[in-house]
């Protein structure tokens, strides 16, 4: 393994250029406040070329700039940006104040890092969805132990149960399964290589800021796993305040978290998250099988943040993630064979992450990125047990230098990833990869935008690949956005595939060597917003080739898989329509995707791919009351959805879910109610999860196309001062 890790630290070091020229040594102090309509706008990002900082609570910030002329520009969420030129001498002290006026789309002037140019989301040619602070608090008061509710209702994303049984899931972008989906947490993979397994419904929602969704092949950005797109997890900066929530359901479900931060000094700061979550398995059809999975879960995650007035930056995290999970037969309870099955999961994760900027010249930084990830595992499936053992390493660095009009990054990356089961030793799988990568954006003109992107990447045990992608931003008149992308990626398959979730990895068997999974994909949306009002429309369109799926062994036995490349790509294609409307107290959000994927198994006719609605509609409500409270309604249509060796049905129902949130503002304390799944829809009313007998792989359950839990409601405090 040295031996490959030699050559990627080697290419590594190659790609970091030498420091740039030294600042100028004649600098002036300028003291900026930040205002809106007289009172005071805290953590305002103000900066001057590339020299940026944050206000503090009273809407403060010190600069330290060359001489000469400066334009100072101030952004902050939910305003209008603003500028102020100034001219300054050296050694000159300056004050100024800078106004700011409330925005009117919220979103646009919001600053994405997912394509590491760190601008404003407006000026993106890349489109990308960003799920905001105040839906991530709306979201955690729902469900406050994992983000699959968060993902699972943004637009062209799905949360697909994998194990119905213990509740594995993964997210699923624009109708590609969700194994090519790369789950970051500030650009780091500290949730592993996938966004899949157990590891999905383990992130607390608590210390988010933001979310930032990358659909389509993001492979030119983040290498292999991002084959699908890639999803941003960014984590609240220290600010002061301090969380406590605690929650419970109705179905034995309870949560106790909380968030503390702290300002150590005007650069330095910290927070530190902590929950317990756990709920009571339960069998809401009494047929003896588990149909809410039961699980015992603590998380300690401290953060340490580092950020001057000069451009530099640091964020160190270490986190820790013990579970047990529990489903199958209750105790006391058979399998239609007349046997006990268990199935159950014990998982233990570590990570530690640092990511750091430094200025080297007036207009370009170095960035530095690493991460290690380990996690233990022992599933048990039935009479069976496969204890297994998952690592990352990831090492990363940049250059990004802007210029007046064009801001470009290039870096190179090498990562590892390795994989040992005792029970299964012929699966084991030991993954490197070094790769080199080039971002630009271009603006050529004011309503014209351009990126894009390259990245060279060579697999050990895959090979070389070339991974494009090109993005273009038109403004084609006041309020209209138009956007095409398109790229190109490939993903390194391994057995860690979605069907072993539910079945272990000792029903795979694999004949020959897996190929590299390629896709090209593009899309194209048209946005356009005034006023309180914003409406956009995406087209998507995608091509598989060499896909990997597991399909019955011919002549084997009945519950054996094979693994293996399919000749016959998967075609996705699809269009997604989005509208907001935030007036006053009220915030409307409408939704709607289609999605038209086929596939052909084994030189099979093409058949719809699995558990991909082929329609879904959301509608969510909220109306807010400053200092006292909110309400919120929410609607989700879901339609028929093809089904694989089910049974009961070739084709699910569709169905229709609604939802209610009340909440009350009282001193330092909010108190929630929240009502999910109203029109207690439940897979298991329409047939049985349990098979009459074992299906592909063993299996005594079918896939989760809807609901398994019903009806829910949850209630509780959460506390910040």
């Amino acid at each position: 393994m040295s031996r490959l890790l030699l050559p990627c630290l080697g290419l590594f070091l190659l790609a970091l250029p030498a420091p740039l020229a030294a600042r100028q040594a004649d600098s002036a102090v300028v003291r900026v406040r930040v205002v809106s309509g007289g009172d005071p706008v805290p953590a305002a990002r103000v900066g001057a070329g590339t020299t940026v900082s944050v206000t503090d609570a009273d809407g403060r910030t010190i600069l330290r700039l060359p001489a000469g002329e400066a334009r100072l520009r101030a952004t902050r969420g939910g305003f209008e940006p603003s500028e102020l030129l100034v001219r300054l001498r050296p050694g000159q002290d300056t004050s100024v104040t800078i106004e700011l006026a409330p925005a009117e789309s919220e979103l646009e002037d919001i600053v994405v890092s997912v394509t590491r140019s760190s601008r404003r989301l407006a000026d993106q040619p890349t489109r990308i969805e960003v799920v905001g602070q105040e839906e991530i608090e709306e979201k955690l008061l729902m469900t406050p132990g994992d983000i699959a509710m968060l993902l699972n209702e943004t637009g062209g994303l799905r949360v697909q149960h994998t194990s119905p049984s213990l509740g594995a899931a993964n997210v699923r972008v624009q109708g590609l399964r969700g194994r090519y989906t790369l789950m970051l947490s500030d650009g780091l993979p500290l949730h592993g290589e996938a966004a899949g397994g157990p590891g999905l419904l383990q992130v607390p929602p608590m210390d988010l800021g933001q979310v930032e969704v990358l659909k389509g092949a993001a492979s030119a950005l983040y290498g292999s796993a991002a084959l699908g797109g890639a999803i941003n997890l960014i984590a609240r900066r220290p600010s002061g305040e301090r969380e406590v929530l605690l929650n419970a359901t109705s179905r034995g479900g309870t949560d106790a978290a909380s968030w503390l931060s702290g300002i150590l000094s005007p650069e330095w700061g910290w927070s530190l998250y902590s929950g317990w979550h756990r709920q009571d398995r339960r069998d809401l059809d009494d047929d003896g099988w588990t149909d809410l999975p039961g699980y015992r879960r603590g998380v300690v995650r401290p953060r340490l943040h580092f950020d001057d007035t000069r451009g530099n930056s640091l964020l160190a995290t270490a986190g820790m993630t013990l579970e047990t999970r529990e489903g199958g037969t209750l105790p006391g309870r058979v399998a239609p064979d007349g046997e006990p099955w268990v199935e159950a999961n014990r998982s233990t994760r570590l990570d530690v992450g640092v990511a750091g900027r430094a200025a080297i010249g007036e207009a370009t930084f170095l960035t530095l990125r690493g991460s290690g990830l380990t996690q233990r595992h022992r599933h048990e499936f039935g009479p069976t047990a496969e204890p297994d053992r998952h690592t990352t390493g990831f090492l990363e660095s940049s250059i990004v230098h802007g210029l007046d009009r064009v801001v470009l990054v290039i870096g190179a990356a090498a990562q590892g990833d390795w994989y040992r089961s005792e029970a299964v030793p012929q699966f084991d799988f030991s993954h490197a990869t070094a790769g080199v990568f080039a971002h630009a954006e271009w603006d050529p003109a004011e309503q014209l935008g351009i990126g894009a992107s390259l990245r060279l990447d060579h697999h050990n045990r895959y090979g070389t690949f070339a991974s494009p992608r090109l993005s273009i931003l038109a403004r084609p008149a006041t309020g209209w956005t138009a956007r095409v992308s398109g790229g190109a990626g490939y993903f390194g398959p391994t057995p860690l595939v979605e069907e072993v979730e539910a079945t272990g990895l000792g029903v795979l068997r694999q004949t020959g060597t897996l190929r590299a999974e390629r896709v090209l994909g593009g899309s194209a949306d048209l946005t356009w917003h005034g006023g309180d009002f914003e409406v956009s429309a995406t087209l998507f369109a995608s091509r598989v080739r060499h896909p990997v799926a597991t399909t019955r062994v011919i002549g084997g036995a009945p519950e054996e898989l094979l693994l293996a490349n399919q000749a016959e790509p998967v075609h996705t294609r699809g269009a997604e329509l989005l509208g907001r409307v935030h007036r006053g107290g009220l915030h409307l959000t409408a939704s709607y995707t289609w999605i038209d994927a086929t596939e052909a198994l084994n030189g099979q006719a093409r058949r719809p791919v699995s558990l991909n609605p082929r329609h879904a509609l959301g509608v969510v409500g909220m109306y807010e009351w400053e200092g006292a409270g909110r309400i919120g309604l929410e609607f989700y249509a879901v339609g028929r959805q093809s089904l694989d060796d089910n049974p009961y049905r070739a084709e699910s129902p569709s169905y229709v879910i609604a939802g209610a949130l009340v909440e009350k503002q009282v001193g330092w304390a909010r108190l929630f109610l929240n009502f999910e799944n109203l029109t207690d829809v439940r897979q298991t009313t329409t047939d049985p999860l349990v098979r009459p007998s074992r299906g592909e792989g063993g299996r005594w359950t079918t896939d989760a196309w809807g609901p398994l839990e019903g009806r829910v409601v949850n209630g509780g405090v959460k506390i910040r001062w």
